[in-house]
């Protein structure tokens, strides 16, 4: 089940974004760095923007962002998975949740900045990449960037794949220039 976050659970699930991102191998020096990105803040759970999948007993299994970057144009401010509950589909119903919600909203189209890790399943949900751009949170790090027409279809549905969600190493094509795997 996916519902609107509280305000009560900022921490928790900022703690859940935390934990998604060193499920990735990523040191606590780099933690630290990512950390604004890492946040789930109140404003924007107060606004309605802040989604959160949960199991029966309503324990948070991951939680997605959507912010308005301008008229018709949404981003996918963030999507983070508990690792106990990766390859659950948990990603797949958060991805089309906010998918669907930014349609509702009157955007046409989804940009996402994502982690290098997450950029095949971004690819399998129906993004398109566009081009490496830096890091909003790690200095002269890049990062892929995937866009989304919400005028079609949300999500390939018939892609059973798209909900494991996971993979275990970036492509190649996500390595910045010096061979560092370009990430937030």
């Amino acid at each position: 089940m996916i519902r609107l976050a509280r305000p009560d659970e900022a921490s928790a699930l900022t703690a859940l974004c935390r934990r998604s991102k060193a499920h990735w191998g990523y040191d606590d020096r780099f933690l630290q760095l990512a950390a604004p990105a890492l946040l789930v803040d109140v404003e924007a759970i107060g606004e309605r923007r802040v989604f959160v999948s949960v199991d029966s007993d309503d324990r948070a299994l991951g939680v997605a962002r959507l912010d308005i970057e301008a008229p018709g144009v949404a981003e996918l401010g963030l999507l983070f998975v508990d690792p106990p509950a990766m390859g659950l589909g948990v990603g797949k119903g958060l991805f089309v949740h906010v998918a669907v919600e930014a349609r509702r909203r009157g955007c046409r189209r989804m940009t996402i900045l994502a982690d290098p890790f997450a950029a095949p399943f971004y690819e399998r949900m129906g993004a398109h990449y566009l081009r490496q751009v830096p890091s909003d949170a790690i200095p002269g790090r890049t990062l892929p960037l995937y866009h989304l027409d919400l005028t079609g279809p949300v999500a390939h549905l018939d892609h059973a794949d798209a909900a494991a969600g996971a993979v275990t190493s970036a492509p190649e094509r996500y390595l910045d220039p010096e061979g560092r795997r370009g990430t937030t």
